[in-house]
């Protein structure tokens, strides 16, 4: 629409050029002459025969501002694009700003009143009467010399109350994200994911909620959303960081640089480097997604891809603390956990979480409560000879963990086909956190396998891309 808009108004200025040089009929060059003087009244904004269409674009309010909120709508789109979002995270961020840009000139864009329509004068200007009797303007009673003027400007009454709320709001997050934030633990695994512990007063989350973190120390301006692992029932929440980018890969960095520094030289080997330091943060949120609603549902399929699992590490942990505590107001009496990752090295920092379900779940008597299932689909022959060579083992090789794990993709029709058996009167609400791709199959699941009978399975599906 935007190519449209300008595009219509380049032909509009070609149109106005030609008529002012008395190309058309009669009427158009008449219309074109009208008020040469200076008076406010013309109807054709190229004035003389001297001022081009390309002049009369760079040179008029509407012009300049047109060119420069085009450009700046441009870079923002370009920008946007998945594989620049990804890759050149801060191209994006710092480009995107330009919206100020582009509403401040969207405002200013219709104060040259280059678009004008014709005005009421007394006596009114009979145009059917008058159009063929050009020489009479202004002569005759029917025939008084047409005025014209331009709109009001009216973009700034359609934008004034977005704008309003979102200044309110930036500066509502700012005053947030200004709070004192304490470290309680920083972990480095060795995948190089990175786990902050993290304290700020006043502080409270839901599960699956996420925060946007800034480290001024790498720039003072970039927030990125990170999802909280911890639970809403621990004394700090938690965050666990993947080098993925420019930004995560300089934090990740800076922390290791810093441990490598004060503690590697006495440390012996271990899983992971715990540490405390003085590295500032910005904190800003907590934010909502779908994943709060897992507790609405009785019965729950957890489906994460990769770093995608964080969301599910907090709704896991809380329900630990739901069934330590006794918590009646518990809803959920069951869950599906299935988890897909590439590497085996990604299992790490969140296998200790499950082993620990695992455990408190016997001790309960509660081993059916949670039902979990890894899926490693990066794996390649070394892997399998290895998990061939140790297939009686009583844990399983990658993770340490009872459960085995599988090696490929799940057979969704058969991971519904079974939740729906053993659930045949329940609500199942299916949550994904991972790629689109995988979130348009769950998709057409839920809806392949919800039974038609209201008494019966029903899937109801979730989802927030990483």
């Amino acid at each position: 629409m935007t190519a449209v808009h300008t595009i219509a108004h380049l032909l509009n200025a070609e149109w106005y050029y030609n008529s002012r040089l008395g190309e058309y009929d009669d009427l158009s060059t008449a219309l074109s002459s009208l008020d040469d003087l200076g008076n406010t009244t013309f109807l054709n904004p190229i004035r003389s025969t001297t001022t081009t269409p390309t002049l009369l674009v760079f040179t008029s309010v509407a012009g300049i501002t047109g060119v420069i909120i085009t450009l700046s709508l441009i870079l923002m789109i370009t920008s946007s694009m998945e594989v620049i979002r990804r890759s050149y995270f801060e191209v994006f961020w710092f480009t995107h700003h330009l919206f100020i840009v582009f509403f401040a000139g969207l405002v200013i864009h219709g104060a040259g009143r280059i678009v004008r329509r014709q005005t009421t004068t007394d006596p009114p200007h009979n145009t059917t009467f008058c159009k063929d009797r050009i020489d009479d303007w202004g002569k005759i009673q029917e025939c008084p010399v047409p005025q014209f003027a331009g709109g009001f400007p009216q973009t700034w009454m359609w934008v004034i109350g977005p704008m309003v709320l979102y200044v309110c709001e930036r500066l509502l997050r700012f005053i947030r994200s200004m709070q004192t934030v304490k470290y309680r633990k920083i972990v480095i695994r060795p995948s190089k994911v990175l786990e902050l512990q993290l304290v700020k007063n006043g502080f409270k989350m839901g599960v699956g909620q996420y925060v946007f973190l800034n480290c001024p120390a790498i720039s003072q301006l970039e927030w990125h959303p990170f999802t909280m692992t911890s639970a809403p029932e621990e004394d700090f929440f938690s965050v666990h960081i993947r080098s993925v980018g420019d930004w995560t890969q300089k934090l990740i960095s800076i922390e290791l640089g810093l441990a490598g520094q004060i503690f590697l030289p006495s440390l012996p080997v271990c899983h992971c480097l715990t540490f405390d330091l003085s590295l500032r943060m910005g904190v800003d949120g907590p934010f909502g997604t779908a994943s709060e609603d897992v507790f609405d549902y009785e019965v729950a399929m957890l489906v994460g891809a990769g770093i995608g699992v964080t969301p599910f590490a907090s709704i896991l942990k809380s329900i630990w603390y739901k069934f330590k505590d006794s918590n009646p107001k518990l809803r959920t009496r069951k869950i599906y956990f299935y988890w897909l990752c590439r590497e085996t090295h990604a299992f790490e920092w969140f296998a200790d979480l499950l082993q620990l379900l695992e455990r408190e779940m016997e001790e309960r008597g509660m081993g059916n409560f949670l039902t979990y299932k890894l899926y490693l689909t990066g794996w390649d022959q070394s892997h399998a000879n290895h998990v061939m060579v140790h297939a009686d083992a009583d844990t399983d090789v990658v993770t340490g963990l009872k459960q085995k794990t599988n090696y490929g993709r799940p057979n969704w029709d058969k991971e519904f086909e079974q939740v729906r058996k053993e659930n045949p009167t329940s609500v199942v609400g299916t949550f994904l956190c991972g790629p689109a791709v995988l979130g348009t199959v769950l998709s057409k699941k839920c809806v392949k396998y919800t039974d038609v009978d209201p008494r019966k399975t029903k899937f109801y599906f979730n989802k927030e891309n990483f």
